[in-house]
């Protein structure tokens, strides 16, 4: 009865250390800029990668060089916020670190496909979208020999799991034409002549519900929204933002500070989109929109210098690399 007594101690002993282990996990974040260590201008891209091993590449851009670009691994699912070119990629740089911070290499073109779908395609992965995006990139992957069903919907409210991962939509104040390159052939040539393009619905951004209970608000391209307090905070209560702060295109730094100060109030936040050569020898450059958000907002603010690895907690505070 001893024996049996003390082997149930120790079992129940390694259960707590093993799911304690587990609930300490954290969450990886990889940005894949332009240069090493720098936050360049054209900076989107950023790698997710769950405690369970899940990886979700988040709006590829130009700055991933393609299916072929090393920093990528393993890559389970694509999101793409919208259909502007630095975000779903129509051109890309030939391998990291090509071009300058300030004017990156933009020299292999990846349309009509997109960056975004070359890379699903040759990684075998989901591209996840909401709106009425979906449908075209299930006709690029069926026209390339993939699986048009890899295109993945989940319209605002609606939440789609992948790997483990929560993917959720939610509302993005900005634009989301489809540029007639996109479309190619003739119809793409008439829409180009009369200076329009594609409707795909609104822009969106991403929540992401990671298995150590980390909550993580992708702003995507936005402006101020009430959605950004009522939804993203009041209802999936993000811990984490990646938040866009470029200006003209977006919320610039005072407004962005504002949403994560009034709006979010996640525990920190990421900067995203800054529209410049934020740093150089990964500090941050005075007078950039990115010191002036740094300094503006009141909870840590995480520069993501590319190719650096970020771990947060399920409690959204950074634990190593920031």
């Amino acid at each position: 009865m001893k024996k049996s007594s003390t082997m149930l101690i120790v079992l129940i002993g390694l259960i707590f250390v093993f799911t304690g282990t587990a609930l300490a996990a954290d969450v990886k974040i990889t940005p894949l800029g332009g240069k090493d260590e720098e936050f360049c201008r054209l900076d989107r891209a950023m790698v997710f990668e769950d405690p369970n091993g899940t990886r979700i590449l988040y709006d590829p851009g130009m700055t991933v060089a393609g299916p072929s670009d090393p920093r990528l691994g393993k890559i389970d699912a694509v999101l793409v916020t919208h259909m502007h070119g630095d975000h779903v990629g129509v051109r890309h740089n030939k391998a990291p670190n090509t071009g300058a911070c300030g004017k990156p290499d933009l020299s292999v073109l990846a349309v009509p496909n997109t960056n975004a779908v070359n890379i699903a395609l040759a990684k075998k992965a989901k591209i996840v979208t909401g709106s009425e995006m979906p449908p075209f990139f299930a006709g690029k992957l069926k026209a390339l020999g993939g699986n048009p069903k890899d295109s993945v919907l989940a319209r605002f409210g609606a939440t789609k799991t992948v790997g483990g991962v929560k993917i959720s939509t939610v509302p993005a104040s900005h634009s989301n034409g489809l540029s007639p390159g996109l479309i190619g052939g003739d119809l793409g040539k008439a829409m180009k002549a009369a200076g329009i393009g594609g409707y795909v619905g609104p822009p969106t951004g991403f929540i992401l519900q990671f298995t150590n209970g980390l909550v993580a608000y992708l702003s995507g391209d936005t402006g101020m929204t009430a959605e950004q307090d009522r939804v993203v905070r009041g209802y999936y209560k993000a811990k984490l933002a990646v938040m866009n702060i470029g200006d003209t295109y977006t919320t610039g730094p005072a407004e962005a500070a504002y949403v994560v100060n009034e709006l979010i109030k996640p525990a920190s936040v990421i900067a995203s989109h800054a529209n410049e050569a934020a740093t150089k020898g990964g500090k941050v450059q005075p007078g950039t929109r990115t010191e002036l958000f740094r300094d503006a907002a009141k909870v840590p603010v995480h520069i993501p210098l590319s190719g650096r690895t970020m771990s947060f907690n399920g409690g959204g505070a950074c634990v190593s690399g920031c």
